[in-house]
């Protein structure tokens, strides 16, 4: 009975044996069992190169730099966009304009050394229309006005192309001699000034509003001409008289005008040609709409028609 006991315990460790170890020269296996399965996943084939990574894995390390360089292109896009835009704007829309000097006061205020208005200058209503009597304007200034006229482009050869790049873009003023005045009279139209009847338009006396006493330092109805008398003069067509508001600190139409001789001398301007005191309508570049600085003069610029009620 001893015997048979231990050959009990032989046979169970020889089975737990089987189950734990791999290099018995005689493996011991229960008949008609199938052989165990041994998984060898975790455990790397030497001779076997590593796998390489998957396409999705590739892909998501250079994600980064990828969508770096988009909104680099995106930036760029927008900022191109940006340039284009203003330009339209500034050439076909509207441009801001300042008033440099004190011919327009009290309507404008502008004088040296001074913060001067900025203007907002609406480059649209006259491609539709044509400037009326009251209106407000920027134009270029006739050849005959450009007398004196200093470039405001730099001594310095390359500053001066840089200034001109950017005024073709809209970021420097044109090298040009705009002014801003107020329509009087327009083509077909009889201008003149006596001092018994006053600024008249057609014969008929004018509705002034604009006009201040105390910036232009004199009184209309003791001066009614605020300056010499001048003309008769009947504008051209397709060309403007223009006066400034400042009547006493303005050179406008009257200081450009043709004179003959014989009149100039008994104190009556403009009675020669009358194309040299007026304004080409093409030469317009748009009718003055709003103050847009400084913030204390923000509003809009008012057309008063001064014929109303002729």
């Amino acid at each position: 009975m001893r015997v048979a006991s231990v050959a009990r315990v032989d046979t169970a460790t020889a089975g737990y044996a089987d189950l734990v170890t791999h290099d018995s020269p005689e493996p011991q296996s229960d008949a008609g069992q199938p052989e165990p399965k041994v998984s060898t996943r975790d455990t790397p084939d030497p001779d076997v190169p590593p796998e390489e990574p998957s396409a999705p894995e590739a892909v998501a390390v250079g994600e980064p730099e990828e969508t770096k360089r988009s909104a680099l292109r995106e930036l760029a896009i927008l900022a191109v966009m940006a340039v284009v835009l203003y330009y339209v704007m500034l050439t076909f829309v509207a441009r801001p304009y300042l008033i440099p000097s004190e011919s327009m006061e009290p309507t404008l205020h502008g004088c040296t050394g001074c913060v001067g208005d900025r203007i907002m200058v609406d480059k649209l209503t006259y491609r539709f229309g044509s400037p009326q009597p009251g209106d407000v304007i920027v134009f270029k200034g006739p050849p005959n006005w450009n007398l004196g006229y200093k470039s405001i482009r730099s001594n310095n050869t390359a500053l001066r192309w840089v200034q001109d790049a950017l005024s073709f873009i809209g970021f420097v003023p044109p090298d040009e001699n705009d002014l801003v005045k107020r329509v009087i009279a327009v083509g077909g139209q009889t201008v003149q000034c006596r001092a018994d009847t006053g600024l008249t338009v057609n014969g008929k006396p004018l509705n002034q509003p604009f006009l201040n006493p105390a910036t232009m330092m004199a009184d209309p109805t003791v001066y009614p001409c605020l300056g010499s008398e001048f003309g008769p003069v009947t504008v051209p067509q397709g060309r403007l008289w223009v006066m400034g508001d400042n009547r006493t600190h303005s050179a406008d139409s009257r200081a450009h005008c043709a004179s003959i001789p014989a009149e100039a001398l008994r104190g009556v301007l403009c009675t020669g040609d009358p194309a040299s005191g007026t304004v080409p309508v093409s030469n317009v570049i748009g009718k003055a709409r709003f103050i847009v600085w400084p913030p204390s003069r923000w509003g809009g610029v008012g057309s008063v028609n001064p014929q109303q009620g002729q």
